[in-house]
């Protein structure tokens, strides 16, 4: 018997089970948070060089991913080393037990060949859809995990459409120089459409409406994303959907402040997750809580629960930590404490509207540190794509507007406790726009400093609670408020 072998085979025996025991240490939460559960990935380790991979930028290595994730597979599982240079491929798709390491200097390049990409079912924004396969994919796999401080880039200049208001002159014809479409002050970067000269030229729609978000592990038990870099996506950059057990730390989201449908992480109807000590720049939503959109997604019965995001900076985006709009299987259990929001549009956003129903409850919010706020320091609002509640001063309502009655189409908003508050420069310290017939119900609000242009507005809140809550603004009234039941200020 060779005794190496022995000793070998019980190193990578321990090494299995130690990780697969592994879980995040429980914390001093606001609620009962069960214990995070770390994937299990045996100690086997190969090379993308081992099955033909070429890292020199312009070699195709889908092949060669393909053959080592099958490879590992065989073997039970193991770990997948991409070393510096850049890694040009079409999608990777995950098998059980299986982590992608990428080094440092490593880039994995997705290529901009549409038909690289299998078209799939899958769900964007709430509700199924056919779109293209994610680069970075996986379907109901368990233990899985995407390590390295390397970097993924799936170039979405080549599928996103950008819209002329938000660039200069400068930037849009700069932007416009390449290949591609402007059509209706909206470019799509398809060149494709240079074969239809002589004729009128419209965009292929296809590129747009199936652009796909960068990575979607769907109905995934016991994932690690840690040290690594995920940028310029498609569409979304990252979204766990129905997955269970989910660890991020230490990871870099990053997309094009332009970035249409550029959000950075949407956890949707996913169970035991902590996000932590990552960094967002992104071009939508930062950090996003969601769970299915409308009838189907209340059919889902899969609320997005038990989350701790923590220690996190987001320094560009339409909202720092987001719940909604697609929220119709509810969220309760979410903690976000210790996070930083420098110069996002929003800094706390929550969101629904008529139709979606769900409800949100038990969310804990504390020590959060906003700066250069371009909107609202914290808004809520359930009139979100949709016209203002009724008895607001707007011309587009009406006294005489029907007030529904209330069903599972209706959202519900309760029980938010949020604390140490600081925000320095806002254009509006708060706004709350519940509905008529379901107020936003037992909001507490405590040890909070908002530095802003105008005060707080509140419609449609019962059960408010302000303690020790500062309002320095330099225009206006401190607190505006209609068909508010109950608010305390101490």
């Amino acid at each position: 018997m060779n005794i190496n072998r022995v000793y070998g085979f019980f190193i990578s025996l321990f090494a299995f089970v130690a990780l697969s025991q592994s879980v995040c240490a429980k914390g001093d939460y606001p609620f009962d948070m069960p214990e995070v559960a770390l994937p299990q990935i045996p100690d086997y380790i190969v090379n993308i060089k081992d099955f033909g991979g070429i890292g020199d930028g312009g070699s195709m290595n889908t092949a060669a991913f393909d053959k080592a994730m099958r490879h590992l597979a065989n073997k039970g599982g193991g770990k997948l080393v991409v070393p510096a240079g850049i890694w040009l491929t079409g999608p990777i798709q995950f098998q059980n037990h299986t982590e992608l390491h990428v080094e440092q200097g490593a880039l994995v390049l997705f290529t901009t060949d549409f038909d690289a990409y299998p078209t799939v079912k899958t769900v964007y924004e709430g509700n199924m859809i056919q779109k293209k396969m994610a680069p970075l994919w996986a379907y109901e796999k368990t233990d899985v995990a995407i390590t390295g401080t390397g970097a993924f880039d799936a170039q979405g200049q080549a599928w996103r459409p950008s819209k002329k208001g938000k660039f200069t002159l400068a930037q849009w014809s700069e932007l416009t120089s390449g290949k591609g479409v402007e059509y209706k002050n909206v470019w799509y970067p398809d060149a494709k459409n240079d074969e239809l000269a002589g004729k009128p030229l419209k965009p292929d729609m296809r590129r747009v409406t199936q652009r796909p978000v960068l990575l979607e592990f769907t109905s995934c038990k016991r994932i690690l994303f840690k040290d690594v870099t995920f940028s310029n996506s498609p569409a979304w950059n990252t979204h766990p959907l129905k997955c269970e057990d989910v660890t991020i730390d230490h990871v870099t989201i990053r997309n094009p402040w332009y970035a249409q449908n550029g959000d950075g992480l949407d956890l949707e109807s996913c169970n035991r997750v902590i996000v932590k000590n990552s960094t967002f720049d992104v071009g939508d939503d930062a950090i996003c809580i969601k769970s299915g959109k409308n009838k189907e997604g209340r059919d889902w019965k899969m609320p997005c629960q038990n989350v701790i995001i923590e220690g996190c900076t987001v320094l560009h985006g339409h909202g720092g930590f987001v719940i909604g709009s697609e929220m119709s299987s509810g969220a309760k259990n979410i903690y976000v404490n210790n996070c930083l929001f420098n110069g996002t549009d929003t800094g706390l956003r929550l969101k629904s509207t008529r139709g979606r129903g769900g409800v949100v409850e038990n969310i804990y919010i504390n020590n959060i540190n906003m700066v250069d706020i371009k909107d609202d320091a914290f808004t809520f609002d359930l009139y979100y794509a949709n016209k203002p509640a009724v008895g607001k001063a707007d011309a587009d309502t009406s006294a005489k507007d029907v007030i529904p009655a209330v069903t599972e189409e209706t959202p519900c908003f309760r029980n938010l406790y949020i604390s140490n508050i600081i925000c320095q420069g806002a254009k509006r310290a708060i706004y709350f726009n519940g509905l008529p017939e379901m107020p936003l119900d037992n909001l507490q609000l405590k040890n909070s400093l908002f530095v802003c242009e105008n005060g707080a507005e509140l419609h449609y809140a019962k059960n408010i609670l302000f303690e020790n809550v500062t309002i320095k603004n330099t225009k206006g009234q401190r607190l505006v408020k209609t068909d508010v039941d109950r608010l305390v200020e101490k």
